[in-house]
């Protein structure tokens, strides 16, 4: 009964141990328990912890139904220590190796055989392709000019990505794309110039090596878009010889959001000053292209049909001393640093919105100075206005 129960729990490394005493007790090393493989680029690394056996003086690696061999040092591990081999020069394809521990008198340990370890190379590098973006939103650009590319959230496997830009200066620039960032942005961006990008990945937990995707991918270019200046951050300015809201009317009505033509006490109603006549107020920020405004004017009276826009970055020093009937207005507010945005001419009554595109090329602007030079009602020294509203393009 001994004997039957001994038979039935022999296993393929007890048949193979008895192999090595079927001539007499054998010394024979501590066997390899465990090999944890590092795939690589047509090489692969084997790790296995050190054995606790101090009679091992190498190990011997074999492959290719051991046709190929490595032999690896055996002495100074401490315990504790691992060792770790890189296997070079083999082929894109799925191996398995057997390693055997050896003393110095060359008895070998019980052999540990490890399969399915994979070695990549080109083919698996031709598979990968580039992190994917995010094609709802590929991109948003800054009032600075800073473009910011969105990404999807890429395969487990990604290292990175390399974002190349020309900045500016016309130099190129380059940005690297974490795998946990689903965003990133260029600053300095030179607007039309194009942005490249490659991802790499390794194939495994442990990789030896990273694998770069063959060749770099165009990012879409980005889509200028007219975005409507942000109405909660303007405010009213008041410079010599800018007419002012008055009865019982305030600036504020000018971007307050409201959608048609006014009525009274809801619009902005200047006092009386001869026209042309001008008033000033600050966006809150400086925008670097401003492309067109809408005007609408009161449901009745004195409807701007003739005005101009104009434009400053900075008010220090750009206050005018003449007033804005003056002939000599025009020439002393460019002398001031003022830009003519636009010189607006309406065919209606005034009343109702109407888009008006600002120049071409735009310096970059954060007060706006509207001079109003004619209303609809031929009134000659009142203007009334239900709302204006100013547009980035970004």
């Amino acid at each position: 009964m001994l004997g039957l129960a001994f038979s039935a729990g022999c296993t393929k490394d007890d048949t193979e141990f008895k192999d090595f005493l079927k001539d007499g007790e054998n010394i024979y090393p501590g066997k390899v328990s465990v090999i944890v493989p590092q795939p690589g680029n047509l090489r692969v690394g084997l790790v296995w912890p050190v054995s606790p056996d101090p009679s091992i003086a190498k190990y011997v690696i074999y492959w290719n139904n051991k046709k190929d061999s490595m032999t690896v040092d055996g002495v100074g591990h401490a315990a504790g220590d691992s060792v770790r081999v890189v296997i070079p020069g083999l082929e894109e394809y799925t191996y398995s190796f057997v390693v055997q521990s050896m003393d110095a008198q060359g008895h070998k340990s019980v052999p540990f055989e490890i399969n399915n370890v994979r070695v990549y190379g080109a083919l698996y590098q031709s598979g990968l392709l580039n992190r994917p973006y995010n094609a709802g939103n590929p991109s948003s650009l800054s009032d600075e000019g800073d473009l910011t590319l969105n990404f999807n959230t890429p395969d487990t496997i990604n290292i990175n990505t390399v974002v190349r830009y020309t900045n500016n200066a016309g130099v190129l620039a380059e940005k690297i794309l974490l795998p946990k960032d689903s965003t990133i942005t260029l600053p300095d961006y030179k607007a039309g110039t194009a942005v490249t990008y490659r991802s790499s990945y390794i194939p495994g937990k442990g990789a030896l090596d990273v694998f770069q995707v063959t060749d770099f991918s165009t990012f879409p270019d980005y889509v200028y878009k007219d975005v409507a200046c942000d109405k909660s951050l303007f405010r009213q300015v008041q410079l010599p010889n800018d007419v002012y809201a008055d009865f019982g009317t305030s600036m504020a009505k000018l971007w307050d959001g409201s959608v048609g033509p006014q009525e009274y006490p809801d619009v902005f109603h200047s006092n009386g000053v001869t026209m042309p006549h001008h008033f000033t107020f600050d966006l809150g920020k400086s925008y670097r292209k401003l492309s067109f405004i809408e005007e609408t004017g009161r449901q009745q009276a004195h409807n701007p049909v003739e005005f101009e826009v104009w434009g400053i970055n900075d008010i220090t020093n750009a206050a005018t001393a003449l007033a804005s009937n003056d002939a000599g207005w025009a020439a002393e507010s460019v002398a001031k640093g003022w830009t003519l945005l636009a010189n607006v001419a309406r065919t209606d009554d005034g009343k109702n919105l109407q888009r008006f595109n600002l120049m071409d090329n735009p310096p970059s602007v954060r007060y706006i100075r509207i001079r109003v030079k004619r209303v609809a009602s031929g009134d000659s020294s009142y203007s009334n206005i239900s709302e204006i509203t100013l547009f980035n393009n970004q």
